[in-house]
């Protein structure tokens, strides 16, 4: 790898570059699907490629290649400033990076299975062991169970004199159970909703999450929503779980820091923010509750790495401080708009995608209260858990989202079921009722496998940590 990344280095020099970086990216996943007794999916993917990037004259240029010869390097890295000499002609701002970022090192997931080497035979018996277990419940028409695990080798160099490698480990799991009866339709997922909850772990993820365990549970509460009171309409207090909240976080904020988007080279596809630069550093976003953190060191965090793909070391940026808005996911060129330096958001998707700002571990971090003394100290309430669905507009202010389950609180304790509820607001009202954050024995740090952004779209892994936390005068139910 090194003999590419030199050569492509090399001859984007010579052709006239002031900056230049190749990424070399091995990747290899597989995962299974059990959908009731049968293996509805199984897939194993391979790939290899590099891609190189470069400034001419201000601008930039990439291309890319699944070709791993030296001649392929040499005719990619000419592309790529053909391809920025192409871009000056469009005019436009030129790039300003920053100062130099020289980093000589390795890193490497920490775990302690690794999820290869499992058998397939045993990881698909876990899968059908947790459907028989669902199966078992009246009512249930389907039962689902996955699991998913990738290794990503990156080779990482850079004309400053950057050369990084890295070898990096998911693994993710979910369960899902469905229960119909007369026309009604109610689901429950484990241990997250879309699809599986995820991290950068081994196989012991898998067996932490306990899926087995949790099946007869799972596919019992989807049963018993079938019967649930329907979600209230009105204005009450509502007390999120963390799965939920995370997926809060990272809709009303992960999206609304993020720099590129602010300055408007996402508007096309996945819109901008109300978060913009005049804001930064005098904005109330939230309550004195509120502290939001970008942390890409988390251990197990899906956000997790050693260096972003600009090769910037990971590090914890604050984002919120006591409901003050003070911070952005940034790159090195959009740091430096700011004066500033990147704090390693940068990510694509494979070797032939540039890098976009991308979420870290995106969270809110934790209070000091414990659930039970939370629900204790709620008089009228909802609380709610699970995402089933969400909405929210292109400046990540007006959301809605919906839970597939729900309890009421009644006098400080949990009552009845709630199903299909739903909860609605703007995002710095919504913050600013924010009253109490549970602490952190209660916290995980959540994973989105599937966060969608650029074009072509590239998916992104992102994680946030999150535990429970209450919010008042929260308007619930489907409004008419």
């Amino acid at each position: 790898m090194l003999d590419l990344v030199s050569r492509a280095l090399d001859t984007a020099s010579q052709q006239g570059a002031a900056y230049a970086d190749t990424r070399v990216v091995e990747r290899r996943a597989e995962s299974i699907t059990v959908r009731n007794q049968n293996v509805e999916g199984l897939t194993a993917d391979e790939s290899l490629g590099f891609g190189v990037r470069v400034i001419v004259d201000g601008y930039w240029g990439f291309a890319g290649s699944y070709r791993m010869t030296l001649e392929e390097a040499d005719r990619v890295a000419a592309k790529a400033v053909a391809i920025a000499r192409a871009s000056a002609r469009a005019g436009g701002p030129q790039v300003d990076i920053g100062p130099p970022e020289v980093h000589v090192d390795a890193y490497r997931t920490p775990f302690r299975t690794d999820p290869f080497a499992v058998s397939l035979d045993d990881k698909i018996a876990l899968l059908l062991r947790v459907n028989e277990a669902m199966m078992k419940v009246k009512s249930i028409v389907m039962a689902e169970s996955n699991v998913y695990y990738q290794r990503e080798k990156k080779t990482f160099g850079s004309s400053e004199g950057s050369f990084i490698e890295q070898d990096l480990v998911e693994t993710g799991c979910g369960i899902g159970a469905t229960a119909v009866d007369e026309g009604e339709v109610q689901q429950r997922s484990y241990p997250n909703s879309v699809g599986r909850h995820q991290g950068t772990e081994g196989w012991e993820f898998v067996e932490r999450w306990d899926l087995a365990g949790n099946a007869p549970r799972v596919a019992d509460e989807a049963a018993a929503l079938l019967t649930a009171k329907p979600c209230p309409v009105g204005v009450t207090t509502v007390i999120l779980d963390g799965s939920q909240l995370a997926l809060q976080v990272h809709e009303s904020c992960g999206h609304a820091v993020e720099l590129d988007r602010v300055l408007g080279t996402e508007a096309a596809y996945a819109g901008t923010s109300f978060l913009t630069t005049d804001k930064l550093g005098n904005f109330r976003y939230g309550s004195d509750a509120v502290n939001l953190t970008a942390d890409a060191t988390i251990p197990g965090g899906l956000g997790t790495f050693g260096y972003d793909d600009e090769g910037v070391l990971a590090q914890s940026t604050p984002l919120v401080s006591s409901g003050l808005f003070v911070g952005y996911l940034t790159s090195r060129e959009t740091a430096a708009s700011l004066g500033q330096h990147s704090n390693g958001a940068m990510r694509a998707h494979d070797f032939n995608r540039i890098p976009l700002i991308r979420m870290t571990n995106v969270s809110l971090e934790p209070g000091e209260w414990t659930l039970a003394d939370l629900i204790t100290a709620t008089d009228d309430g909802i609380y709610m858990e699970t995402n089933r669905s969400w909405s929210i507009d292109q400046r990540r202010l007006n959301f809605q989202f919906g839970t597939e389950l729900a309890r009421e609180i009644k006098n400080g304790k949990l009552g009845d079921l709630v199903k299909n509820a739903t909860y609605a607001g703007m995002t710095p009202q919504f913050w600013g009722s924010c009253d109490a954050v549970c602490n952190r024995d209660h916290r995980v740090v959540w994973g989105t496998p599937n966060c969608g952004k650029g074009q072509p779209e590239q998916i992104a892994h992102t994680g946030h940590g999150a535990a429970p936390a209450r919010f008042r005068n929260v308007q619930v139910g489907l409004m008419k």
